[in-house]
């Protein structure tokens, strides 16, 4: 049997707790979100704290940190004013690029100039749409949940959709997961990718009692 630490979060300090978070619940897909300010200056950052939560309706969550002192940062401040943002799936290619996006540049700077990205406008929202990306949501802000003083998770519902046409069968909407070749996050400063796959398919309840008696009988 194998033994388990355990730790009382109530114990623990914020980046105990943000280091023992991003060590286990691992790999974290990475949302590279872009937005426009009110005066049409052009933002980009990498956010691992994202997820696909329901698809009807089609809702996103990022996880946004800001400032320490409630001020918000870039990406926030964008989505409060505009209530629109885009959501890119990072993949390997993609990987550097991605991380110039992520230093901490100033409000006017476009991080997607500084890290060579071309975009085009946003089709269903005015957020730019990274041509690179394997695939980008177009959403706007279904609700903001203040869940800390500098905290904050931002549900996106989905509104379009960009798919790289070689990865995406239009018949059936089967997406090529190898051919998207998305990247995550693990713990510290490591990534992960996706290209390591295998197929699980669920039983049914009749199956598995199928399953449970072809091996009784094999142990007799």
């Amino acid at each position: 049997m194998t033994d388990h630490t355990h730790f009382d979060f109530a114990k623990l300090s914020e980046r105990e707790r943000y280091k023992i978070l991003i060590g286990t619940v691992i790999p974290r897909p990475i949302a590279l979100v872009t937005t426009v300010s009110k005066d049409g200056t052009p933002n980009a950052g990498p956010f691992s704290f994202f997820n696909v939560l329901t698809h009807d309706p089609a809702i996103v969550a990022i996880g946004v940190e800001n400032y320490s002192d409630m001020r918000f940062k870039d990406t926030a401040r964008n989505i409060r004013e505009t209530g629109e943002f885009t959501v890119h799936i990072c993949d390997n290619a993609l990987v550097d690029q991605m991380e110039i996006c992520a230093i901490k540049f100033g409000p006017e700077v476009d991080e997607m100039e500084e890290a060579g990205l071309a975009t085009v406008p946003g089709q269903m929202v005015c957020s730019p749409r990274i041509l690179a990306a394997p695939a980008a949501l177009e959403c706007r802000r279904h609700t903001t949940l203040q869940v800390g003083p500098a905290r904050e998770i931002i549900l996106g519902e989905v509104v379009g959709v960009f798919v790289r046409s070689d990865a995406v069968n239009t018949s059936n909407l089967h997406i090529d997961q190898q051919l998207m070749d998305a990247v995550g996050r693990m713990g510290g400063h490591t990534y992960t990718r996706t290209r390591d796959q295998f197929d699980i398919k669920t039983l049914t309840p009749q199956e598995w009692e199928r399953r449970k008696a072809g091996e009784k009988l094999a142990a007799e």
